[in-house]
């Protein structure tokens, strides 16, 4: 489901056709984010740690309003909900893209992502079997604590999904400590509505 943004009457209108301009209308920023209580839990009740801050973030952005917009055929529309489509990583050394749907109860979102995530790692092929552009796209780089970090682009791709990369998790002053990274269109989503979102992830981390 999905509802077109009146232009004339969108406040965000100037800002919009300002940047929907731009080969790269796209601005990012590396944030930390602290993960040591969702971690904890994970281990103590044996659920998937990425899954989980997956599951967190994804659900940060769909209370996030400028998260939920989308330009297609040069319009914008809000979408009611968005999802997500991570890289899975194979034991080969590659990866596939996948789709999860968001689902509000995180038990139910944990049982269909494990399906997804075992279809894409027995799978050879890279593009997911559906997705949408009401979709953030994820990326994990455990092996990375990165302070910087560009995506590959195509500028003759008409694009303006979120991205998300998580690094590595390290301890540091008796805490767990995670880089993450948010790009969005700046068309769309604003510093302000960056660091709301951030602070929702946040929020909602702490209370794992």
């Amino acid at each position: 489901m999905k509802k077109k943004i009146d232009l004339s009457t969108w406040d965000r209108k100037e800002h919009f056709l300002f940047f929907h301009q731009f080969e790269e209308p796209f601005h990012g920023v590396c944030v930390t984010v602290d993960v040591t209580k969702t971690y904890q839990k994970c281990k103590e009740q044996g659920v998937s740690f990425f899954l989980k801050y997956l599951y967190l973030s994804l659900k940060a952005a769909n209370e996030t309003e400028a998260f939920r917009y989308r330009i297609i055929d040069h319009e914008v529309y809000l979408f009611e909900a968005i999802h997500a489509s991570p890289t899975i990583a194979r034991e080969n050394g590659l990866f596939g893209f996948s789709y999860m749907n968001f689902q509000e109860d995180f038990s139910v979102f944990e049982a269909d992502a494990q399906k997804v995530m075992e279809e894409t790692k027995k799978s050879t092929g890279l593009l997911p079997s559906k997705s949408g552009e009401n979709v953030i796209h994820y990326s994990s780089l455990p092996w990375l604590s990165f302070t910087s970090l560009s995506h590959a682009r195509s500028f003759g791709f008409a694009d303006s999904a979120p991205k998300i990369s998580f690094g590595k998790m390290e301890e540091k002053e008796g805490t767990l400590q995670m880089p993450m990274s948010v790009h969005v269109h700046h068309g769309l989503a604003f510093g302000k509505d960056v660091a709301d979102y951030v602070t929702r992830f946040q929020e909602l981390l702490n209370l794992e």
